[in-house]
């Protein structure tokens, strides 16, 4: 079972509601305690934009955590954000107005392996954002192409793929053998990382960098937040864990995530986030 392709899959299928406030739930936490990552890498697409975006679109936007962080690097900015959800789309009309930039924010409900005829009513755009996307698509080169075909020559498009899926236990966590988490990894996320750099320039882009961002914070750096994001990815993990695990260390792992135990992740202060994220800045010539 590869794990990581699933937790960002709100972009190419429609989900049940119960699966679509989990998965909201999952995708707001990450933007929370990865929020300074999140403002690294759009400062770094500002650096490298030939112009301050004054259009741009979010791909399989999801609950909106890419569409509000890009608001609020490009202040002048209108964001269109694209998703096949409707419950994501809802979630994000309410966010973008509690962060106080609805007046800039526009969604098209819309299958993004279809033309983007409606989509395409907003642009041409300065930069086009697919984070954890583009992997979901039916035909990745067709969805490059119709990107290149609606950004304005000299846009960017920024491309993010999750490595692999965080990290947060100490090697002994307290119960089980040590290694439990490694374990786990190993077993359910199968598929090696994401190479778009060939996709991109075959689809006429100019790549301008291919660029890692290795993410290592604890709990002084993202607060009490981080309990709960781990608990939750660690819960997405042991949903995919039952067949490829042994039983000790399902028992293990059921034990870390039971709230009244007393090496539970609810209530640990030796949480660290780790994971990498790799981004593709590409420009159309």
């Amino acid at each position: 079972m590869n794990t990581r392709h699933e937790v960002h899959g709100h972009i190419g299928h429609e989900r049940a509601d119960g699966s679509a406030i989990a998965l909201t739930r999952l995708l707001e936490l990450d933007a929370e305690v990865l929020a300074s990552y999140l403002a690294e890498l759009t400062a770094r697409i500002a650096e490298v934009a030939d112009r301050a975006p004054e259009r741009i679109l979010d791909l399989g936007s999801g609950p909106g955590t890419g569409t509000l962080a890009l608001a609020r690097r490009f202040g002048s900015a209108t964001v269109t954000a694209a998703d096949i959800s409707p419950q994501m789309l809802h979630r994000l009309h309410k966010q973008a107005a509690a962060y106080g930039v609805a007046e800039r924010v526009s969604t098209v409900e819309a299958n993004l392996d279809e033309r983007w005829t409606e989509i395409g009513e907003g642009g041409p755009f300065d930069l086009i954002w697919a984070a954890a996307f583009l992997h979901h698509v039916a035909d990745p080169g067709a969805t490059l192409a119709q990107a290149f075909e609606h950004l304005r020559p000299g846009g960017l498009l920024a491309v993010t793929e999750m490595d692999f899926f965080p990290r947060f236990l100490p090697r002994y966590a307290g119960v089980g053998r040590p290694g439990l988490e490694a374990r786990l990894h190993a077993a359910t996320n199968t598929q090696p990382p994401h190479e778009w750099t060939g996709p991109l320039q075959d689809a006429g882009f100019s790549v301008v960098e291919r660029r890692p961002f290795e993410i290592s914070l604890d709990s002084t750096q993202t607060g009490p937040v981080l309990n709960d994001y781990a608990q939750v990815c660690l819960t997405k993990l042991r949903s995919h864990a039952t067949d490829v695990l042994d039983a000790d260390d399902l028992a293990a792992l059921d034990a870390l995530l039971d709230a009244t135990r007393p090496h539970s992740i609810s209530r640990r202060d030796d949480l660290s986030v780790r994971t990498t994220r790799t981004t593709w800045i590409a420009r159309r010539p």
